[in-house]
């Protein structure tokens, strides 16, 4: 393709390292992105809280596409912007679907306020027992009735002893397509949004927002969460250590994540 006009990554697994870093070659290039007044957006499943870690090193504060497209994020000025959630009376029939399709599964609740320093909301609210299989620890512990009794931008699901992909799967025949269900790792955890909400529509937005055609954008991803974003971007690159079902959406497969494989793109234009 020829120079993009705007440029869309992932985050995990794709713009930073194993480590969970942003490495020198890879930070360079960023940097010449954002010299060269091109639009540099983070799109992930991350909620906004997340982001500054990540931004601040990549020195960006325009857009992040964050909750797998539910929530838009004004990183200079710490302001979300947009969200699309799910209600309290869908959450709950959810979590009645789940139980018959994944018995034993644990919920959790991620919510948003205004910004991502905003302390008036219980951003992560999770039940007893729910694995969360990055094990940070994160997440204040509540009755099931607290997790889904207020608006929530994402529903995670942990189901021990399953696969990310064998619990898609089986919520999926209950779920029917009322809601967006994926996952960002497979250590048997699932994402559910509010139906149409994927890392697509929320990079629609911004590019609207931008006035940039969809076919002017590079787009790098790795997990099931990014398929929507690599297929609607002009160019959709996935890392080599990409999900088989990212790496089918791809036009084209870089290297992986320990080797810079987003800064051996772009470093063809920057």
């Amino acid at each position: 393709m020829d120079k993009p006009a705007l440029i869309a990554s992932d985050v995990d697994g794709t713009l930073l390292d194993p480590a969970e870093r942003l490495s020198p070659r890879t930070a360079a290039v960023v940097h010449e992105v954002a010299a060269d007044g091109v639009p540099f957006v983070l799109v992930t499943g991350r909620p906004p809280r997340w982001i500054p870690p990540v931004a601040g090193p990549a020195r960006l504060t325009g857009y992040a596409v964050c909750a797998n497209g539910a929530v838009l994020y004004d990183i200079g000025r710490d302001r979300v912007v947009a969200t699309r959630g799910l209600a309290p009376m869908l959450l709950h029939d959810i979590a009645g679907a789940l139980d018959e399709a994944l018995p034993g599964c644990r919920l959790a609740a991620e919510r948003i306020g205004t910004s991502a320093t905003n302390g008036d909301v219980r951003n992560f609210v999770i039940e007893p027992a729910y694995h969360n299989p990055w094990g940070d620890g994160e997440g204040a512990t509540a009755p099931r009735a607290e997790v889904l009794g207020h608006p929530a931008v994402k529903l995670l699901v942990s189901c021990r002893g399953m696969t990310s992909d064998e619990m898609a799967e089986a919520a999926g025949a209950v779920l029917d397509g009322a809601v967006q269900i994926t996952f960002s790792t497979g250590g048997g955890l699932i994402e559910i949004s509010a139906r149409d909400v994927t890392k697509a529509s929320g990079l629609a937005e911004v590019a609207d927002r931008l006035d940039v055609p969809a076919e002017r954008i590079i787009a790098f991803g790795d997990m099931p969460n990014d398929v929507t974003m690599l297929r609607w971007a002009g160019h959709g690159v996935a890392m080599a250590n990409a999900h088989p079902e990212a790496l089918a959406a791809a036009d084209e497969v870089t290297a992986t994540n320990s080797e810079d494989g987003v800064a051996q793109v772009l470093e063809r234009w920057f």
